[in-house]
């Protein structure tokens, strides 16, 4: 089965409002930018990633938790980040039953996470895969 089926599977198995939330926040992930990854990794868990991990997502027992791997990195005008504020990486969105999704605000921070990963990639490349030089062979 591939990573997209594994997350197909889990959210079908989760029969209440927490599916629907999950499906809803996956959809907005994936609407956020075409080049995004779906992986399953550590066991059972959905990661979505462009340029590195954009966040990982889980159902716990009255919520569904969004963790973005750079979040305390992300600028968050909507104020989405609810969760895990302390840390000095890592930034959580907690959705709580009755929760709307602020579609076009997530799909923003996906958007900005996205950025950060490839900025951060850059800056991580040789000097020489930045910018190739061509030399001058006429001389």
């Amino acid at each position: 089965m591939n990573p997209s089926e594994n997350i197909d599977k889990l959210i079908a198995s989760i029969t209440d409002w927490r599916g629907e939330t999950f499906a809803s926040v996956r959809k907005c992930i994936l609407e956020a930018d075409a080049e995004i990854i779906e992986e399953w990794k550590w066991m059972g868990s959905p990661v979505w990633s462009r340029d590195g991990i954009i966040a990982v997502a889980n159902a716990h027992k009255g919520k569904v938790k969004l963790t973005f791997n750079n979040g305390a990195s992300l600028a968050d005008p909507d104020k989405l980040f609810n969760a895990g504020l302390e840390g000095n990486q890592r930034r959580a969105i907690d959705f709580f039953e009755g929760d709307k999704v602020n579609k076009r605000a997530l799909k923003n921070l996906v958007r900005a996470a996205i950025e950060f990963n490839q900025a951060k990639t850059k800056k991580k490349a040789p000097a020489g895969a930045r910018k190739k030089v061509q030399k001058d062979t006429t001389a």
